[in-house]
């Protein structure tokens, strides 16, 4: 099936610089989705896109709308123990190098840990494994933001440590509730994302995938994106978006509107040591293209 001019003579380049943190929720214009700092994010069209709208490509949408659904019925307070723990512990990492130090990456490093300690009972590899840890960690990711929301770089170790605390142990108090209440709402989430993705894939923007994993940004691509770049320090290079509109047609068309947007899609400059220097280019061209992506 051919696409729309419109689509086939335009393209879209994501440079990713990561920096060193693991992962963020409160991706509210993205679906309120846990993304990890070096995701490998791409918008697909037709072709393929469709065989990735199936159950295993929707764990990561369901479990950051479910996450905000459940929140009203995991309500469990950090505890002392963990938060005076964690305290110890974080103020003498962050005097190592204070202006460094992030709330929020330091939040989840627990995340990892606590989440295969929760989902332990389910054999690894498997979809119900994936789903658990996905919930576990959407609910971690969504309290350590939640809580280091509004803790500039500048603040104190003090405050860093007490905000990066108890958005942590909160997250742990309430991953188990979490993963419960999120499981019984899987099947019924899948399903309406499963029409949506679909949708998604034969429209012009086409759908967009982090790690294989289908984003909802609710329309709002743009703001979805925005919201990446504040994540994960993204340049993003639009250029080629219509570098190629014109008036021709057929396999020439798709051609030079490809040519164009890979053209376009320079590496940006490496970024400081400190925020890391891996990138990535991420293209939406004319032609559906078939892509290899690795799983999650």
């Amino acid at each position: 099936m051919k696409l729309p001019l419109g689509l086939a003579a335009s393209g879209l380049c994501f440079a990713l610089s990561v920096w060193t943190g693991s992962a963020h929720a409160g991706l509210d214009s993205c679906g309120n989705i846990d993304v990890e700092a070096n995701a490998k994010c791409q918008v697909e069209v037709e072709g393929g896109c469709t065989a990735h709208c199936d159950p295993p490509e929707l764990r990561l949408a369901c479990a950051g709308k479910l996450q905000v659904a459940c929140s009203g019925e995991c309500n469990a307070s950090a505890s002392v123990e963990c938060t005076g723990s964690c305290n110890v512990d974080c103020l003498a990492e962050c005097e190592v190098k204070p202006p460094q130090f992030e709330c929020a990456a330091q939040c989840e490093l627990e995340a990892d840990a606590t989440c295969n300690a929760q989902c332990k009972g389910e054999a690894t590899g498997t979809e119900a494994h994936g789903k658990c840890k996905a919930s576990c960690e959407a609910s971690i990711s969504a309290e350590c933001d939640a809580s280091c929301k509004g803790t500039p770089g500048s603040a104190t170790c003090k405050a860093k440590c007490e905000a990066s605390c108890k958005g942590s142990c909160t997250g742990q108090a309430r991953a188990s509730c979490q993963v419960d209440c999120q499981s019984q709402a899987y099947a019924k989430c899948e399903g309406e994302l499963k029409i949506q993705c679909e949708a998604r894939c034969e429209e012009p923007g086409g759908a967009l995938f982090c790690d294989t994993q289908y984003v909802d940004h609710g329309g709002n691509f743009d703001k979805c994106r925005a919201a990446l770049e504040a994540v994960i320090t993204t340049s993003v290079d639009v250029k080629a978006r219509g570098s190629s509109m014109g008036s021709c047609m057929g396999a020439s068309c798709e051609a030079e509107a490809e040519g164009e947007a890979e053209a376009s899609c320079a590496a940006s400059p490496a970024t400081p040591a400190g925020s890391g220097a891996a990138l990535l280019g991420l293209v939406m061209a004319g032609a559906a293209i078939a892509r290899r992506r690795r799983s999650v």
